[in-house]
């Protein structure tokens, strides 16, 4: 079985502000397999589903209808929640929701003491947590003073310390600057690449989701597309018809090839824009 394995996921929210109260369902029969180890990263406009497909990865939500087991454990058995929440870490859209202390290593330690950790040990957690995203030489800082990315990465290292086998990361770019995103995308990839964490990224920034393994487009509830980011950007005009982009890059490339260049519409990095643009430019001074 896989890491996560997600089958005929329902959920929905109750409105009690309507009368009578109102079901409104958000999950429709969701399948989806995570490996250990992957990068994913999971697309759909406001309101498609996506961040309560996160949190019923946490088990912060369980299903109504289908079953979401992580490491083989069953999120709807109630024994199961302390052990599923240390393999699988949250990080959410606002770091300043999830920063609780006035200084940043205590912030970090936060989770660790509240658990029973040894303090040698958590100081070993910490003091590592925050070499890997890079904000050691900021351990005695106050978060508040902290740009958006710094905060965010600090949130990162809260839940690093924890030291889960996967992180759930919830548009943790949203509120960012590029400066900021550019930041936190990278401790992503190193923590999937170099640490071996499994990361379910959460995004609508198409860049951002065109650095992972896999991508998931999810609409009105439903899974619409599960492919490697190549397959599910060539289709530009499913995605809009979804509401959805596709990087600045694939869309040049989509366009010049109904203009009738021949460029393959699977360009999704900025160096492979130039490679193919190069190309046509050389073909067409050859020619």
């Amino acid at each position: 079985m896989s890491y996560i394995h997600i089958r005929g996921l329902e959920f929905s929210y109750i409105n009690e502000a309507e009368e009578p109260p109102v079901k409104n369902t958000v999950l429709k029969g969701i399948d989806l397999d995570i490996e250990k180890g992957e990068f994913v990263a999971v697309l759909g406009h406001n309101g498609s589903g996506k961040s309560t497909l996160a949190k019923c990865i946490n088990a912060i939500n369980t299903p109504e209808k289908g079953e979401v087991t992580v490491d083989g454990l069953d999120t709807i058995r109630e024994e199961n929640l302390l052990p599923i929440r240390k393999r699988v870490g949250m990080v959410f859209q606002n770091p300043d929701n999830q920063i609780v202390a006035t200084i940043v290593e205590e912030d970090v330690a936060f989770a660790l003491e509240n658990l029973g950790v040894e303090p040698k040990e958590i100081r070993r957690r910490v003091d590592e947590a925050l070499k890997t995203v890079g904000m050691y030489e900021y351990r005695m800082h106050a978060p508040h003073k902290l740009s958006g990315g710094q905060k965010q990465r600090v949130a990162i290292a809260g839940i690093i310390a924890m030291e889960p086998d996967c992180i759930v990361l919830d548009e943790p770019t949203a509120m960012l600057d590029p400066k900021g995103r550019s930041e936190v995308m990278k401790t992503i990839k190193m923590l999937n690449r170099e640490k071996g964490v499994t990361i379910v990224l959460i995004t609508h920034y198409m860049e951002e989701a065109a650095q992972a393994d896999r991508v998931v487009v999810i609409d009105g509830g439903e899974k619409i597309m599960d492919s490697v980011p190549k397959k599910v950007f060539s289709q530009v005009d499913v995605m809009r018809n979804l509401g959805l982009d596709v990087p600045q890059v694939t869309e040049i490339a989509d366009f010049l090839n109904k203009q009738g260049y021949d460029i393959s519409g699977e360009i999704i990095t900025e160096d492979e824009c130039v490679q193919a643009l190069y190309g046509l430019l050389k073909d067409t001074a050859a020619g």
